[in-house]
């Protein structure tokens, strides 16, 4: 697990970009079922369980946030717009990755104004975006052409996967949400000879941080009788905080968040699993932000859907910290589901 999430989170794929994340998901499934496409650029793989069986569909976000570059200056300086939703206090002084069109990569940093030479209204306010710049290290804008660099190229946090203290708690960049395309994966692989009494679709959709876009156009191509909905959300463990949701105490089940009010036969339902089969779950909320399920439940004629979150520290920022025992007992959640859900329950979940 933890080698398959270094190697995600490693890869840059920011809203309308995600080429690279989408090459590496089609490699490692390409065994397991028969890989499709909508035209937006989601990657879709089907495993086949029962052919007339409902079908289900898994979603986990290939992108990630970071910036476009909008201008190169005559010093040498890249001005960019956010591409996701980003707070300007998390981007002052973070290194970064500009990723040019002929593949290569650059080095950046972004800038910012020492304490000495701040007025005392500056030192009190939230810095604007539009205000920042990334630091080459070059004499001119000549200079930052010559390595390559254009308008339009992706910007993505620079970070190295690592353990914590703890080996459990893992950090990163883009944890939201190469943890959702990893249990897919994961998932896949331990469905391979596993019969499941329906049609498995794993989509990796793209541009969800720009809204869930991606999710909707993949959710009208599979017509999924089932959504879930792979993803982070806030751990309010935090100094302070009101632990209402904590890295550790199990996958968080998504009650209702701005995209969608989750459906409650499937919350029950996967509810009673986890007290059976003795899988620790957290019930959860967000009064802002959402998930892939809120595109995915009013699909065509709609799909009970259901988002299974890991709480995650500092997501939104250039880190995000997770735990590897949330991460397992969603692999355990998903599969279960998927080996569960035929159609007399997912009948039953829907109409009852």
């Amino acid at each position: 697990m933890s080698e398959l999430l270094k190697l995600l989170t490693s890869l840059k794929g920011i809203p309308g970009n995600e080429k690279q994340v989408r090459l590496f998901f089609e490699e490692q499934v390409k065994e397991y079922g028969e890989m499709t496409h909508d035209q937006l650029g989601s990657a879709i793989v089907e495993k086949v369980g029962l052919p007339d069986g409902p079908r289900i569909m898994v979603a986990g976000h290939m992108d990630e946030i970071g910036f476009i570059v909008t201008e190169i200056t005559k010093d040498g300086y890249v001005k960019f717009i956010p591409n996701g939703g980003w707070w300007g206090h998390v981007v002052l002084s973070q290194q970064f990755t500009i990723t040019t069109r002929a593949k290569g990569e650059v080095h950046a940093v972004v800038g910012s104004k020492p304490p000495h030479i701040l007025g005392a209204e500056e030192r009190n306010k939230v810095v604007d975006l539009k205000d920042m710049y990334l630091d080459l290290g070059v004499a001119n804008k000549e200079e930052a052409l010559a390595l390559g660099v254009q308008v339009g190229d992706m910007v993505t946090p620079f970070i190295d996967f690592r353990r914590m203290g703890n080996s459990k708690y893992l950090l990163a960049k883009a944890f939201d949400d190469r943890i959702g395309v990893a249990l897919i994966i994961d998932v896949l692989k331990q469905l391979k000879d596993v019969a499941h009494p329906n049609r498995f679709f794993g989509a990796a959709t793209v541009q969800e941080e720009v809204g869930l876009r991606g999710a909707g156009t993949a959710a009208y191509k599979i017509s999924p009788d089932i959504g879930i909905a792979l993803d982070v959300t806030i751990a309010h463990d935090y100094p302070g905080g009101t632990k209402e949701t904590e890295m550790g105490k199990g996958p968080c089940l998504m009650v209702m968040d701005s995209s969608m009010v989750g459906h409650t036969g499937l919350r029950e339902y996967t509810v009673a699993l986890c007290e059976e089969l003795k899988i620790p779950y957290q019930l959860s909320y967000l009064r802002q932000g959402g998930t892939d399920a809120g595109k995915i439940h009013i699909n065509q004629t709609g799909a009970p859907s259901i988002a299974i979150c890991l709480a995650s520290r500092y997501i939104h920022s250039h880190t995000s910290m997770i735990h590897q025992d949330d991460y397992d007992n969603a692999v355990k959640i998903v599969l279960e589901l998927v080996k569960r859900l035929d159609r007399k329950t997912v009948n039953q979940i829907t109409y009852e």
